[in-house]
């Protein structure tokens, strides 16, 4: 039974469903669709056995030949704790029900960690395509870090069959610089081998964070983490959902332009400030998909259809969603996984 949008929407769904983009117009960002290889990517410096997998990850799953994606990522074991994410839903220590999840949820890709995904790669490589995570935030050192550090290589993801290897760097850290040249190098030898990169651009400084908001999720900062993203040659870019703009005016470093905040992102509509990430990755050619964040209980339905809607309706390619869909009993999790990718079938939910 298809998924009822604008019931989930509730009160925003006439904004949100009927909004016009008014700071980049969607002529001219390079959208999702069925021939997005050929028509973006294969202009890159790409190899064919890169534009192959990518196709494979497109080719997978309910979303099969709309140019969209839907993406099971768990990781969050290493980067919080195996308890704090497992323990809704005991299952989920066991590797095989997270590739299961994907599978039976109608994902493009699995995205988890290399102890994940090689204990079950025999079984499962051919019949999901694999995106192996390559650093994280190891969160049992006292007192915490944050810092993302390797974990796996390129040529163990290449191994076990993997399509795809995503990597997080912190933006705006002390660790950030040392965090790109590795991430750079591993993303290089990963195009060597024909396997398509994923970066989680993800921006982690205390001064971010002001007394009146979090500019973690601002357009303009987030924006231009997407931006050094693209630069180091990530195909498709991962970014939390902005909620608010002006991230560079209030914590007052770094240099940016008036006209962003007055004709690039006119107003603080999502959809706009979405558009705005899009556009920082090369208006689309890296394509950008948004993060589903955490599992907050009865409103993670509607909270991951808002998400999708808005992601959709910017230019965005799609969804990669975890624990709103894993720490919750299968059969929800599965129901979830497939309200997300109902929006991207949806021919009504159109670009902004």
């Amino acid at each position: 039974m298809p998924t009822n949008i604008a019931e989930l929407l509730g009160a925003d769904a006439k904004a949100l469903l009927s909004y016009t983009a008014k700071g980049f117009p969607k002529d001219k960002l390079h959208l999702p669709g069925p021939d997005f290889i050929e028509r973006v990517v294969s202009a890159s410096d790409r190899s064919p056995v890169v534009l192959r997998n990518f196709q494979t990850i497109l080719n997978t799953g309910r979303l099969a030949g709309t140019g969209f994606v839907s993406i099971l990522p768990v990781d969050q074991d290493i980067e919080h704790s195996a308890g704090a994410s497992f323990a809704p839903n005991p299952a989920f220590f066991d590797p095989e029900a997270i590739v299961k999840l994907a599978i039976d949820g109608g994902c493009n890709a699995v995205a988890s960690t290399l102890g994940v995904l090689a204990s079950v790669s025999r079984k499962y490589a051919h019949r999901i395509p694999f995106m192996v995570k390559l650093n994280h935030n190891e969160f049992l050192s006292y007192p915490n870090k944050y810092d993302q550090i390797m974990f796996a290589s390129v040529d163990q993801a290449f191994e076990m069959g993997a399509v795809a290897v995503g990597a997080t760097v912190y933006f705006g850290s002390d660790e950030s610089t040392r965090q790109i040249q590795e991430v750079s190098a591993a993303f290089s030898r990963a195009h060597e081998l024909g396997l398509v990169t994923v970066l989680w651009c993800y921006l982690r400084n205390p001064a971010f964070k002001t007394a009146e908001k979090d500019y973690h999720v601002s357009a303009d900062l987030t924006g231009q983490a997407n931006h050094l993203g693209v630069t180091i040659k990530a195909d498709i870019i991962k970014q939390k959902l902005p909620e608010n703009n002006g991230g560079y005016n209030a914590v007052k470093f770094g240099k940016t332009h008036k006209k962003v905040y007055t004709e690039l992102t006119p107003g603080d509509h999502p959809i706009e400030l979405t558009r705005y990430q899009v556009a920082n990755c090369y208006m689309g050619r890296s394509p950008l998909i948004n993060s589903g964040g955490a599992s907050s209980g009865e409103g993670d339905l509607a909270e991951a259809v808002r998400t999708a809607v808005i992601n959709k309706r910017a230019g965005g390619m799609g969804l990669i969603s975890g624990r709103k869909a894993f720490q919750r009993p299968i059969k929800e999790g599965i129901a979830l996984l497939h309200a997300i990718q109902d929006v991207y079938l949806d021919p009504s939910v159109t670009i902004a």
